[in-house]
């Protein structure tokens, strides 16, 4: 993590929540940070809800102007048109989502979504002026065969495949083989991924767009483990998946410059 760079603490409660339990959670969570002083300025904290929870949320971050942003799971990769049960960015943008997931672990595995699809998604979120928030990573095989950064780095430049210019984007570092097992990568494993993926950022978008761009570590994240992670000048924030549906853990790994000293 640098200075310049402000961390992103995302929480992706997947298939969780319906619309009435994701507007107590986001009142108790915006409450328990900000009774905790909790500096949005300088960490900043979002969530991503199921479709049917994006228009409670918006509603109610802007009626009562909680400084919390959020965004959505996914994303078509088409505008409109004949697309049963597409969400397109169009409508993402509409309702204010400042983010949107591409290329989750769990949409490749289990909706067998390709590297072409991701970088359909990622274009058709830039397009609406949304920060995709494109995820990379490798499963235990990958690791065995290739290495650590190998099938990140190659996933990331086939999702960068039609991006130019200055574009607003957020990658995401999910180790599949940490997902959900409770044993999350060492942070020097993080580090090591990110800093490849940076670099690929510098080559495909120049120096600018790299230096800027946030990059999250994702996979059994907790507001035990969050501090080493965020001391690594690549690591620029967690994609935080079950521990995002506790508020008081979400809450703590938030808050982790007050308590660990950052």
């Amino acid at each position: 993590m640098v200075a310049n760079r402000i961390p992103l603490i995302a929480g992706n409660w997947k298939m969780n929540l319906d619309h009435l339990q994701a507007i107590a959670f986001v009142q108790k969570l915006a409450w328990n940070l900000t009774e905790a002083k909790h500096d949005f300025g300088s960490v900043e904290v979002a969530v991503f809800p199921p479709f049917t929870d994006l228009r409670s949320v918006q509603t109610l971050v802007s009626a009562d102007k909680l400084p919390l942003a959020f965004g959505a799971q996914d994303v078509s990769e088409h505008v409109s048109g004949a697309y049963t049960g597409e969400i397109s960015a169009a409508f993402l943008a509409q309702l204010e989502c400042r983010y949107v997931i591409i290329g989750h672990s769990e949409r490749r595995t289990l909706h067998g979504e390709t590297d072409e699809q991701v970088a359909a998604k990622v274009a058709a979120a830039l397009a609406h002026d949304i920060a995709p928030i494109i995820c990379v990573g490798e499963t235990a095989e990958d690791l065995e065969k290739h290495g650590p950064s190998a099938v990140p780095v190659a996933q990331l430049r086939a999702a960068l495949a039609g991006v130019s210019g200055a574009a607003d984007l957020v990658v995401a570092y999910e180790p599949v083989w940490a997902i959900g097992s409770g044993q999350a990568a060492t942070p020097e494993q993080a580090e090591q991924v990110a800093a490849a993926l940076r670099a690929v950022l510098v080559e495909l978008l120049g120096d600018d767009v790299a230096a800027k761009t946030r990059i999250l570590y994702g996979g059994s994240v907790k507001s035990g483990n969050i501090a080493g992670f965020m001391r690594e000048p690549n690591v620029d924030g967690a994609l935080v998946g079950g521990a995002s549906l506790d508020i008081n853990e979400f809450a703590s790994i938030c808050r982790f410059k007050q308590h660990v000293g950052l």
